[in-house]
């Protein structure tokens, strides 16, 4: 059974962002010519969902509201929940239990911008999956500051580890998620960590246990970027605006997405389009059913 339903986990305070998270959430905050919680979001759809669960704090959930509506605009279905306290990754399993039902489901976070050629197919393999979890993985130069799993010579996982002080790989589990429907009875019988949270590596872990844990490499031709300080929300901004001048293509457009998919007409993408306003965003919105170009993120 293909994966169809999703979550953004759009919580967290963004202490590290201060004052830029004083009065707005840090995953509404800009990259470049759209909100940060726009590229996880198209991420799903990529992986062919248009069933998506919005996790915010209580203080910004309207944010979210009316930034995405109720997604009928993408031909989707959006709905909301509240994480009224940073409890940990895993808690989003228990906050979305009644939406995730008996059906597997992706988690990503709202702060995480991947991209690159071959990715839409790699996260339709992973939501094809019946059974198990599915992470993805990218080397980094400082794995322990990061989830880390340890692959063998045949690229199966061995260890996954929270945040090692002496990392035996350097390949960091993103924050992109498949699981099955056991992931929801996984994450209740989960004990906070020393941390005080429900540890996503705490459910890896228990997936490569069973033997049932698939790990996508994320090669050289993607990329997958932090947004956690000033200087890597920056340097998000800068990529997205390179690609997108060079190549006269919008990244992470959801309009643009849902239309090439077939979930809405053309004239709804035009509309949508005439919501944009006279912005560049809008403007390219409208221009896309007379350019014919194959590329979709």
């Amino acid at each position: 059974m293909a994966t169809t339903k999703g979550i953004i986990l759009a919580g967290g305070s963004g202490t590290r962002l201060r004052p830029l998270t004083v009065a707005s959430n840090k995953q509404l905050l800009p990259v470049f010519d759209k909100p940060l919680v726009y590229y996880p979001f198209s991420v799903l759809m990529l992986a062919g969902i248009r069933e998506v669960l919005v996790i915010s704090s209580p203080d910004f959930i309207d944010q979210y509201r009316r930034l995405f509506g109720d997604g009928s605009h993408l031909g989707m279905q959006v709905c909301y929940e509240t994480q009224d306290s940073p409890n940990g990754l895993a808690e989003s399993f228990i906050i979305g239990a009644d939406f995730i039902a008996e059906d597997p489901v992706a988690l990503v976070l709202g702060d995480n911008l991947l991209y690159g050629q071959g990715l839409p197919l790699m996260l339709r393999d992973a939501g094809a999956r019946d059974r198990g979890a599915t992470v993805f993985a990218y080397r980094v130069p400082n794995p322990e500051a990061f989830g880390v799993v340890e692959l063998d010579q045949a690229g199966k996982p061995v260890s996954i580890v929270e945040k090692p002080k002496h990392a035996r790989s350097n390949l960091a589990v993103t924050g992109l998620y498949f699981y099955d429907s056991d992931v929801v009875q996984m994450a209740r019988g989960l004990k906070p960590s020393s941390r005080g949270e429900l540890e996503i590596t705490d459910i890896n872990q228990m997936y490569l246990e069973r033997g049932n844990l698939h790990v996508e490499y994320l090669g050289r031709g993607i990329a997958w970027l932090d947004t956690g300080t000033f200087d890597a929300l920056l340097d998000a901004g800068n990529f997205i605006a390179t690609l997108e001048r060079r190549q006269g293509l919008k990244v992470a457009c959801l309009e643009e997405i849902a239309w090439r998919q077939g979930w809405i007409s053309t004239e709804t993408l035009l509309a949508n389009a005439k919501l944009n306003g006279k912005s560049d965003y809008g403007a390219y919105v409208a221009s896309l059913p007379s350019v014919a170009v194959p590329g979709m993120q």
